[in-house]
């Protein structure tokens, strides 16, 4: 007899050792995510994959499935909450997606457009953070920077050369480049390592690429993250 949890009603079975995404995301359940990859070991840094848990909040990405858990995902409550977090995102750093060259292809964007953000809500920090276009083949434009913490681990356990980290805390938290000089291009990350293509938003691109695909036919222009993400779970679960 297989274990289950029941996420809005719908019974999910689990293997021993997946977390309530890994879960869902096999079952075909969507719930928004921005710092989750199933590459890497659960972080939760955003925290929109928050779900109810027998009458508790919890992430998600990191909280084991277990049997007989009643589990609230696709809630009002919710995904106002959802939408908030984004909204923050957005006024904490400075995302101009009709200029951007990931536009199309950003989940933090196309997260966005899933919880019918329309507006960001909150006032705009306009924070000063700089770009650093040192690198002959990437560029790191810290404002539009989410700290998922994906590049870190990406370069800390796929590429083996732990290029970059996060520095201080709350709001004068910023993503840092480990070089002597703190710029990208006295470092060994190459555009073919890990780190330069897991970053969900425009914050690190590969240079001489971001228009290649035209607006209008990204990934996201015709599909919403949801489909995106549930096709590339049951993709990876028929590799197994």
């Amino acid at each position: 007899m297989s274990n289950t949890i029941t996420i809005d009603g719908q019974t999910i079975p689990f293997q021993e050792g997946q977390t309530i995404m890994d879960a869902a995301l096999a079952a075909g359940v969507y719930i928004p995510h921005l710092c989750h990859n199933p590459e890497f070991t659960p972080h939760g840094s955003c925290k929109l994959c928050t779900v109810t848990v027998n009458g508790r909040n919890v992430a998600s990405c990191t909280m084991p499935a277990v049997e007989g858990q009643q589990i609230a995902n696709n809630t009002d409550e919710l995904n106002a909450k959802r939408r908030a977090l984004t909204q923050m995102l957005f006024v904490e750093g400075n995302h101009f997606c009709p200029f951007c060259e990931k536009s199309g292809n950003c989940n933090l964007q196309a997260v966005a457009y899933h919880l019918d953000m329309m507006s960001p809500h909150y006032n705009h920090f306009y924070p000063a953070r700089e770009v650093d276009a040192s690198h002959p083949d990437i560029l790191l434009d810290r404002n539009r920077c989410i700290l998922c913490e994906l590049c870190v681990r990406a370069s800390r356990d796929v590429d083996g050369k732990e290029v970059f980290g996060l520095s201080g805390r709350g709001i004068d938290c910023k993503l840092v480049v480990n070089s002597s000089s703190g710029d990208l291009v006295d470092t060994d990350l190459a555009a073919t390592d890990k780190a330069a293509s897991v970053c969900p938003t425009g914050a690190i691109i590969v240079k001489r690429h971001g228009f290649s695909v035209p607006i209008g036919q990204r990934i996201f222009d015709h599909k919403d993250i949801s489909q995106v993400q549930l096709e590339a779970a049951q993709k990876e679960r028929g590799h197994e």
